[in-house]
Parts: structure tokens; C-alpha cells; sequence
């Protein structure tokens, strides 16, 4: 049966920051947040559409070979959305070390305190149904904060290192994408392991990006927590 959740309207390890909205309105991702939240979901989906087409291979072209580009164009656009990516990567640090304590929560997850884990308790009941109420944090909640450590920041981290180390193979070994990430192929000395590697992070991605379309969904509708705070930077509580 279900029952209420305990009620915790400020964050653990960073304080809400309200903005002059009133009510239930906390102003949480900044503008440089909100920025790359965007580019980089564009850059995931060009990635993961041609780094899909990349692995499994696209339909024989008529024609001579020498009339015909597709497979470079595939190519070219994943390279272009990886230097996107990787570079706003970077930039998406530079903004969790200098903005406010909102912007470190993906990177920083207190996996040591026991109320962290009690909250992350809570907010599966609430996404099983089991509780009436959520937890009405103003930054991520403890569930999405865990799925966005693991599942987003690490496996990004693992897919830009390793894309990286497979561009380096192909301009080779005097080029800084070697030098910096050629490392990589003295743990898998088989560059096909490399690739294989990389095209499992993809489905890890995948996985993450279905979930997360769902959870937002799910709690603009169920909780006010809306799915517009990515817009406008707040965080608007249904009352």
C-alpha cells in the first residue's frame, strides 16, 4: 500500500538557490548547463546514428565507388559530433568547478553517507508507485543522480577516451590523438576489442537516453518537476 515519502525540500551536500519566482520555484541549471544539455544530446544522437551505421555497414551504392561518399559523410559527421562532444565535455567540467552546486551533482555522488542511499530508497518507491509523495529536492533526485554518475558521466568518459584512441589509430601514430590516447591499446592490444568495446558503451547510452526521456516525461506529469526546467533553469514544484 502505499504511503508518503519523506518530505526533504533541501539538498544533502548542496543548498537550493531560489530564484524571485516564488511558490515552489528554485532556479537550478544555469544557462551554460542548459547550453550544453542541448549540444550534447544532438551530438549523442548523430553519434549514435552513425556509429550505429559505422558498425553494421550501409547498403551497396550503384555505381562505381569513386561516384559514391555515403560511408565518408557517416564518417565525417560522427568524427565532427565526437570533437563536440569531447569538447563540450570539458567545458561541462569547467562549469561544475565554477558554477553553482547544482552543476557538480553528475560528478560528484556522496556514496558514503547513508542518507544518500535512504533517499535513493525513497525515490524508487516513488518510481514503483509505492509512494504518494516525492522527495521534493530542487537539483537532481538521488535516483536520476546515481543513473547520471554511472550510467551518463562514466560511460561518456569511457566513449570519448576510446573513440579518441581509435581516431589516433586511424592519423596515426605521430598525431595528439595517439599520443594522448594511445595508451588504450596497451590494455587491448586487438584493436577490433577496442571497437567492440566502444560499440557496447553505445547500448549503454542508449539505455540511459530511453530511461531518461521516460523518468522526465514521468515526472512533469506526475510531480511538477518539470521537464521545461532544461529551458528556463527552474525547477517549478506542483503544489
Amino acid at each position: 500500500m502505499a504511503d508518503k515519502a519523506p518530505q526533504n525540500p533541501t539538498a544533502v551536500d548542496a543548498p537550493p538557490t531560489v530564484s524571485g519566482g516564488g511558490g515552489g520555484a528554485a532556479y537550478v541549471y544555469e544557462a551554460p548547463v542548459r547550453l550544453w544539455h542541448w549540444v550534447n544530446a544532438a551530438a549523442i544522437l548523430v553519434l549514435g546514428v552513425t556509429g550505429y551505421l559505422i558498425g553494421t555497414g550501409t547498403p551497396a551504392m550503384p555505381g562505381e565507388a569513386s561516384g559514391n561518399f555515403l560511408f565518408g559523410y557517416i564518417r565525417f559527421a560522427h568524427f565532427s559530433a565526437g570533437y563536440v562532444l569531447g569538447v563540450g565535455f570539458l567545458l561541462r567540467i569547467y562549469c561544475a568547478l565554477m558554477g553553482n552546486p547544482h552543476a557538480m551533482e553528475i560528478f560528484r555522488v556522496p556514496l558514503w553517507r547513508s542518507c544518500f542511499w535512504r533517499e535513493v530508497y525513497d525515490e524508487m518507491r516513488w518510481y514503483a508507485f509505492l509512494a504518494v509523495e516525492p522527495d521534493r529536492r530542487v537539483g537532481h533526485n538521488r535516483l536520476a543522480q546515481l543513473a547520471m554518475f554511472f550510467m551518463f558521466t562514466q560511460t561518456i568518459t569511457f566513449m570519448i577516451v576510446t573513440g579518441f584512441a581509435l581516431y589516433g589509430q586511424g592519423a596515426g601514430r605521430d598525431s595528439w590523438q595517439y599520443k594522448l590516447f594511445g595508451w588504450v591499446f596497451a590494455i587491448w592490444p586487438n584493436s577490433q576489442d577496442v571497437h567492440t568495446w566502444h560499440r557496447l558503451g553505445l547500448w549503454v547510452v542508449v539505455t540511459f537516453a530511453l530511461v531518461h526521456i521516460y523518468a522526465v516525461i514521468r515526472e512533469d506529469i506526475m510531480s511538477g518537476r518539470s521537464i521545461s526546467s532544461m529551458i528556463s533553469g527552474q525547477r517549478q514544484f506542483r503544489d
